[in-house]
């Protein structure tokens, strides 16, 4: 999937945009690849490049989420697999300080409607533990119904479509 230019998007609270080397910093704590989490500046960096390497190949697309009234980045959401079966699993990471603010159900309806509508996806899921209820209640929020329990005590949550 060609995501090129740089697909950014935004409505009155947040923009999803392209992570930078300066954003960095302020998410090194939320960084993670392949499970993993950062845990200096140089490992999420590092893990930054991964993901950018990914985006170029078409396999995942990766926001940083931007406040608009102060633009400071505040989390990051997007596709991480299936984009080759036009499918996408979504994804979300919110610094703790921003919990409740409603930064992630704005980017997250930003990056469905992205998906649904600019990658014409067909299908778009998640997963998180039965213990994260703040994500639970946030896909559910999203029309997104318990659709499997998955090892580790993990769920996958998969978005409904109205048609």
């Amino acid at each position: 999937m060609n995501l090129s230019p740089y697909p950014t998007i935004k409505n009155d609270k947040v923009l999803l945009r392209q992570i930078t080397s300066t954003d960095i910093p302020a998410i090194v704590n939320i960084c993670f690849y392949d499970a993993l989490q950062a845990k200096t500046i140089e490992e999420a960096t590092a893990m930054q490049a991964k993901i950018d390497k990914d985006i170029c190949d078409g396999n995942s697309i990766h926001w940083g989420i931007i406040n608009t009234k102060t633009n400071e980045i505040v989390g990051t959401c997007g596709y991480y697999r299936g984009l080759h079966k036009g499918e996408g699993e979504l994804g979300c990471v919110l610094l703790p300080q921003f919990y409740g603010k409603g930064f992630m159900t704005e980017a997250m309806k930003l990056a469905i409607d992205y998906g649904l509508n600019s990658m014409a996806l067909k299908k778009i899921w998640a997963a998180t533990t039965n213990e994260n209820s703040k994500a639970v209640k946030l896909l559910e929020r999203l029309n997104f119904v318990k659709t499997a329990d998955l090892e580790d005590n993990e769920v996958e949550y998969q978005l409904i479509l109205k048609l």
